[in-house]
């Protein structure tokens, strides 16, 4: 079974280009538009059936609920709250990218990416 990457991003653009990138790479996708839509997504999953995200790739500037406070959310979630996330945005101040490694996030990557330096960077993140 193929490991699942959910992405997301307020921009349908990025998710598809992200997508593809990770498909491309052997890996499952879930797309969410920020981050209520991955918390909800993340609810309808059932772990113990083997629906599981291994890693989090998301956005930091998104509507309804910004990437720094889903992630601060999701930590809090027993399913998920050791689960990998990578921050994927054209944020690359200092004080974001430590803002979003305080909430928990492992890796900031800066768009636009390579896509063969995001699947070495998802390869070395995911669980």
């Amino acid at each position: 079974m193929a490991k699942m990457v959910m992405v997301v991003d307020d921009s349908a653009s990025i998710r598809q280009v992200v997508n593809f990138t990770l498909r491309k790479g052997g890996y499952d996708v879930i797309e969410a538009s920020d981050g209520v839509d991955a918390m909800d997504k993340l609810k309808g999953l059932n772990p113990l059936s083997g629906q599981k995200v291994n890693l989090i790739i998301c956005d930091v500037n998104m509507p309804n609920m910004d990437g720094i406070t889903f992630v601060k959310n999701l930590k809090t979630t027993p399913n998920y709250r050791f689960t990998p996330v990578m921050m994927f945005t054209t944020e690359s101040q200092d004080s974001k990218i430590q803002e979003g490694k305080a909430a928990g996030a492992k890796a900031w990557f800066v768009k636009p990416f390579k896509p063969e330096q995001m699947l070495d960077a998802v390869s070395k993140l995911i669980m």
